[in-house]
């Protein structure tokens, strides 16, 4: 799948709604800190993700991962979504953490746009690959692996 056609802007004002929305349904007890995201699937649907903290502090989860895990549980295929959104109250564009990375970098495509946003408006825009270059795949290791093998 080619990367979305549609400008920022459009982006923007289809994705930051929902993204807020589930920004206020983060369960968030010890940190207080909402963090809400609106992935945006090849059909045009919308899967929204908050964060959710757990006593035990490793069991939570970010809202990226939120929104994509739900996507992959409804359905779509990985490597099929168009953009995502991430809204914080944060001073300026709240950034994916590094396991979010992570996850992006398999279940989306490369060129995938990640619309970094805070409550505020300020905006930044960086594709998968520009998050983590570099990043670690399964499926390269086990091809070198069968290259060392020969």
């Amino acid at each position: 799948m080619s990367p979305t056609n549609q400008p920022i802007d459009k982006l923007l004002q289809q994705l930051s709604e929902p993204a807020r929305q589930a920004m206020s349904r983060a369960y968030v007890p010890y940190s207080k800190f909402h963090v809400g995201a609106a992935l945006l699937d090849e059909h045009g649907r919308i899967h929204q993700g908050c964060n959710v903290e757990n006593g035990a502090y490793s069991p939570g989860n970010c809202a990226e991962r939120t929104a994509l895990f739900r996507a992959i549980a409804d359905g779509c295929e990985p490597r099929s979504f168009q953009a995502i959104l991430v809204v914080g109250d944060t001073p300026g564009p709240i950034s994916p953490c590094g396991v979010c990375r992570q996850v992006l970098s398999e279940l989306c495509r490369p060129d995938m746009p990640v619309v970094m946003t805070n409550l505020k408006g300020d905006q930044a825009v960086m594709t998968v690959a520009e998050l983590l270059p570099g990043a670690f795949s399964l499926e390269e290791s086990r091809m070198e692996d069968k290259e060392d093998e020969r």
